[in-house]
C-alpha cells in the first residue's frame, strides 16, 4: 500500500519550512510521497494578502518541482469552497485506491483536532501526524503520531512583510518562487530583488 502524507495550508506564499517539514515528515515515516495541498478556502485561517488561489497553486509547484518525493496538489483548489478535511479525504480516498493517507498537522494544530469536523471519522480514514513546535501543547485526546523537525522560525506574513519592506527572502523562499512573486508582483513586491 502507497503511503501518502498530507501537508495542507493557504501558502501564502510557501516557505522552506514548508518544505523542510514535508521533507522531514516523508523520510521520519518513509513515505512514498507528501502532497503539498493549497486550500481554496481554510475553515481555521482566513487567506490574506493577494495571491489567488491559482498563483498559490503555481507557488507551490514551483517550491516542490526539484525536490523528490514532494508534489504539489491542486485537489482542493479544484474542487473549490471551504476546504474541510473530512471532504477532501473522503473524496481523495475514492479517486486513490490502495493508499493510506497521513494528514500532517503543526503542533499549534493539535490542540484544535476535537473541534475539527467529523473528527471521529477522519481518525478512521487517515493517520494524524503532528510536527512537535516548542511552546505549543503536543498532546491531545485525539491520537497523534509526532514528528520531531528541526525548528524554523517561518511564516508567510514575514515572507509577505519582508516583500513589502522590499526586504530580502532569499534563503526563505525557492528562488523561482521568488522570481514568481516578482514577476507577479504579488505582496507588494517589485521586479528586482535586494
Amino acid at each position: 500500500m502507497k503511503q501518502i502524507g498530507i501537508l495542507g495550508g493557504t501558502f501564502n506564499p510557501p516557505h522552506t519550512g514548508h518544505l523542510l517539514i514535508a521533507n522531514e515528515v516523508r523520510y521520519a515515516l518513509q513515505l512514498d510521497e507528501v502532497w503539498l495541498m493549497p486550500t481554496a478556502v481554510p475553515p481555521h485561517k482566513i487567506a490574506t494578502g493577494d495571491a489567488s488561489a491559482e498563483q498559490r497553486l503555481q507557488m507551490v509547484k514551483l517550491a516542490v518541482d526539484e525536490v523528490e518525493g514532494l508534489r504539489a496538489s491542486s485537489f482542493e483548489i479544484e474542487r473549490g469552497g471551504v476546504s474541510y478535511t473530512y471532504d477532501t479525504v473522503s473524496q481523495l480516498l475514492q479517486d486513490e485506491t490502495n493508499v493510506h493517507f497521513h494528514f500532517i498537522i503543526g503542533g499549534d494544530m493539535i490542540d484544535q483536532l476535537p473541534t475539527w469536523y467529523r473528527i471521529e471519522d477522519l481518525l478512521e480514514m487517515v493517520t494524524f501526524i503532528g510536527v512537535k513546535r516548542p511552546g505549543a501543547d503536543n498532546t491531545s485526546a485525539i491520537p497523534v503520531q509526532l514528528v520531531e523537525t528541526p525548528q524554523l522560525d517561518l511564516s508567510s506574513t514575514l515572507i509577505r512583510q519582508r516583500f513589502v519592506e522590499g526586504g530580502t527572502v532569499q534563503l526563505l523562499i525557492p528562488p523561482a518562487v521568488e522570481a514568481y512573486i516578482r514577476e507577479e508582483r504579488l505582496y507588494g513586491s517589485s521586479t528586482s530583488s535586494k
